[in-house]
């Protein structure tokens, strides 16, 4: 898609790029509890903590927009009662943080398949969503029930009605005009992939809208993942050339 110089990377004050946005596969928490002999639920309640220190310094380095991967489409087959304290950690993690997020002027908003969460939960999701929707500051993306290969079909599905209806035409259909139906189709494809827990995969995340980002994979378990990690991942990022195709030569 489409998009204007504020949604390119930009440099920090040390002159260094930084990526304009920055999505992350949160990875390692159920490992972080089984090491230290504590049930799974008490890493994804470790992770929590994680995640509240990784936005703050996402808008500290200027970064535009941050998407977290929270709960994915194949995560639904984990046992029940993970899966049931996961939702009401999601739903505690909304009441308590969103006034704070609101605060310091990030727009919160949410990804993937709705139909499939609880009333309660989806509910908080919304207002969430629309008391946060005029802020203009760290743009916060979670990720939640939701999987690239979903994401594509349904782009697909939508598009397919609007030929089907007349709207547009199958020689209209090219790389632009379908990522206007994607999940992101509002925002830059992400820039920097962040993963988490030693695992060197994206796991349905963003098909689409990774095909160009630069991917960083740290050892690090998400709970333990800070200031220090984060920054790695960014020298990272400012120390790649980034070429879509073209030769180094070309881009320098």
């Amino acid at each position: 898609m489409a998009v204007d110089d504020s949604d390119n990377p930009k440099n920090d004050a040390q002159g260094r790029i930084v990526p304009a946005h920055v999505a992350v596969i949160m990875d390692g928490n159920g490992r972080w509890a089984k090491s230290r002999a504590l049930p799974r639920h008490a890493g994804h309640r470790a992770g929590v903590k994680s995640v509240r220190q990784i936005v703050e310094l996402a808008a500290k380095r200027g970064v535009s927009c941050l998407t977290l991967f929270a709960f994915s489409s194949e995560n639904w087959r984990r046992p029940a009662e993970e899966v049931s304290r996961l939702m009401g950690l999601f739903l505690e993690a909304l009441q308590r943080e969103v006034n704070d997020l609101h605060r310091n002027n990030v727009r919160v908003e949410f990804i993937g398949s709705r139909d499939q969460l609880q009333a309660d939960l989806l509910k908080k999701i919304l207002a969430a969503e629309e008391k946060t929707k005029d802020n203009d500051g760290l743009r916060l993306m979670v990720a939640v029930a939701y999987g690239g290969r979903w994401d594509i079909v349904n782009a697909a599905k939508s598009l397919a009605t609007k030929a089907l209806d007349g709207k547009i035409s199958v020689d209209d259909l090219d790389d632009e005009l379908f990522a206007t139906e994607l999940a992101l189709h509002e925002l830059p494809d992400p820039d920097l992939l962040i993963r988490t827990g030693g695992e060197q995969r994206i796991s349905n995340f963003l098909l689409w809208n990774l095909a160009y980002a630069e991917l960083w994979f740290s050892e690090c378990l998400w709970p333990d993942f800070g200031e220090k990690q984060f920054d790695e991942a960014l020298a990272f990022f400012a120390s790649r050339q980034r070429r879509y195709g073209f030769t180094g030569d070309q881009v320098a």
